[in-house]
């Protein structure tokens, strides 16, 4: 059994996982056990054929390439992914990432000797070098209401401020899905993540069961390890992945809170979208959105096809 298996998904962004893994084999410490699972998302052919010659030329005998059929998301992917994992953890690290330090040994040894946390993540940067938020508070009604500062000044302890620098380790209720560490015990236990869910809250959902369900479901943030994050390079910011997020956004309230908060937020946003389509004709799509309940049918998930091998 390894240490630690790494989960990557390719989705036509092949130089980042290629530029991706060299840096995890170029930071990680020889002390550390791991190994690597790539899954390739149904990415185009030709992303997948470079990929395929690129990552046979690096020789790697720990790696796995895994192509999958059918693009199944965010989530989707990692599942297939944990399918052929061996580790005692599970590090699900986007592959628009390139480590600063040794970060897998750190936030390993962290987990080891730290017996209530599950889940972990290290210190998010922007290609700047700049510190960005590496931690979330759970979705919930309040915090869509009120947002994240106002929660933060009234109850700093329970909700510790985003946009702070940390240099010892955190408790917190929530870490990105761009490098997120869990006990693979916890992960299987809870169910791993939710695959009705395409893409966004997927690692909000799996905190928050595994936060409630786990004997030791505590979540940390863990600064000494860093990591450069270059954001959104499979997704990009098109209308269907803004339509993506908040269908995941709704879902994960009303599975996580209940129907009562699912409809309040859902009829807000309901109104809010019909006055902003007024002035802007665009987001009369949104507002259609929400006034069906923003449902799963919607999703991009049901738009994808089969992959030519």
């Amino acid at each position: 059994m390894k240490d630690i298996s790494v989960i990557l998904i390719n989705y036509n962004s092949s130089s980042f996982t290629l530029n991706c893994i060299t840096s995890i084999i170029e930071q990680t410490s020889a002390a550390l056990s791991y190994e690597f699972i790539i899954v390739d998302n149904a990415s185009q052919i030709d992303d997948y054929i470079l990929l395929e010659k690129e990552i046979q030329k690096l020789n790697i005998s720990n790696l796995q390439l895994i192509r999958s059929k059918y693009n199944s998301g965010f989530g989707g992917g990692n599942m297939f992914g944990v399918q052929f994992a061996n580790g005692r953890y599970y590090a699900f690290v986007n592959n628009d990432t390139i480590l600063q330090n040794d970060c897998l040994h750190i936030v390993y040894s962290f987990l080891q000797k730290t017996k209530e946390a599950s889940v972990c993540a290290p210190q998010q940067y922007n290609e700047q070098g700049e510190v960005q938020k590496s931690f979330d508070h759970f979705l919930s009604l309040r915090r869509e209401l009120f947002g994240r500062k106002i929660l933060e000044k009234i109850n700093p302890i329970t909700f510790p401020k985003r946009k702070k620098i940390y240099t010892s380790p955190l408790k917190v209720q929530s870490v990105p899905g761009s490098f997120l560490v869990v006990s693979a015990d916890a992960f299987d236990q809870v169910g791993g993540f939710d695959t009705n869910i395409f893409l966004y809250y997927e690692e909000t959902d799996l905190c928050y069961r595994i936060s409630k369900q786990y004997k030791h479901g505590n979540c940390y943030l863990v600064p000494e390890g860093k990591y450069t994050h270059f954001k959104g390079q499979s997704t990009g910011s098109s209308f269907l992945i803004k339509k993506e997020l908040k269908i995941s956004l709704l879902y994960v309230l009303k599975k996580n809170s209940g129907l009562i908060q699912y409809q309040i937020l859902r009829w807000l946003l309901t109104t809010k979208f019909l006055f902003k389509s007024i002035i802007k004709p665009k987001k009369i799509k949104l507002f259609i959105l929400f006034l069906k309940g923003a449902p799963l049918s919607e999703s991009l998930r049901h738009k994808q096809s089969i992959a030519k091998q």
